[in-house]
């Protein structure tokens, strides 16, 4: 059984993608220049094209989405990437006003529900602190809900593997899958399901939770 509230309504939804939009601008804007700069975890990403990746969804168009993916030659993962790094171009002080316009915007990208904006700035939210080496708080209610999607996904593809153990938080009541237990914070679990294991290590730390862990994907 899926514990009541584990998949928050729309409105609810929509509330923490605004809350984490408004507090990462907030933590954007503080940057030096080298920080922009700074590669996360994230592939080849840099702290810049993140924070351009996570305005592009609620400000293009369709027709840019298509004109992208004809740049990408239809390729889903190279539009994603090539688009971020493009709009990453723009000076930062721009970057961070997109991300500040799209607060209240409920626009999504094509083939996706109001889950993946949520899932997107928790998971690049954190890989974007941890490269800078801060502490990024997140409610659990947020990174359950977050977790639950990627659990469940079908479509669009769940691009990371999921571990071969039995997931429990220890700060809300969410658990799933079967095997070696792995107990730690629901926002440390979310980050080992989006293949972030080291990253999840470091926030169960940096809070004091108990983690037990990591093992091999399935």
């Amino acid at each position: 059984m899926i514990p009541v509230g584990a998949v928050l309504g729309t409105d609810e939804l929509w509330r923490y993608v605004d809350q984490e939009r408004a507090s990462l601008a907030d933590l954007l804007e503080g940057l030096g220049p080298a920080e922009w700069e700074t590669r996360t975890r994230c592939g080849d990403w840099r702290v810049r094209d993140l924070a351009a990746h996570l305005t592009i969804a609620a400000r293009f168009s369709y027709g840019q989405v298509v004109r992208e993916m004809l740049r990408a030659r239809g390729d889903w993962n190279r539009m994603i990437h090539d688009s971020a790094v493009r709009e990453a171009e723009l000076p930062v002080a721009e970057i961070v006003a997109n991300l500040r316009s799209i607060i209240g915007s409920r626009r999504l990208a094509p083939t996706t529900s109001p889950h993946e904006p949520l899932l997107d700035l928790l998971v690049h939210g954190q890989d974007i602190a941890l490269a800078l080496g801060r502490h990024r708080p997140v409610e659990p209610e947020a990174a359950r809900d977050a977790a639950e999607r990627v659990w469940t996904m079908r479509f669009p593809p769940r691009p990371w593997p999921l571990p071969k153990a039995r997931l429990v938080a220890t700060d809300i009541e969410w658990a799933r899958g079967d095997g070696e237990e792995i107990r730690g914070p629901v926002a440390a679990l979310l980050l080992l399901l989006t293949g972030r294991p080291e990253a999840a290590r470091e926030w169960a730390e940096h809070t004091g939770e108990p983690w037990t862990g990591v093992t091999t994907p399935r």
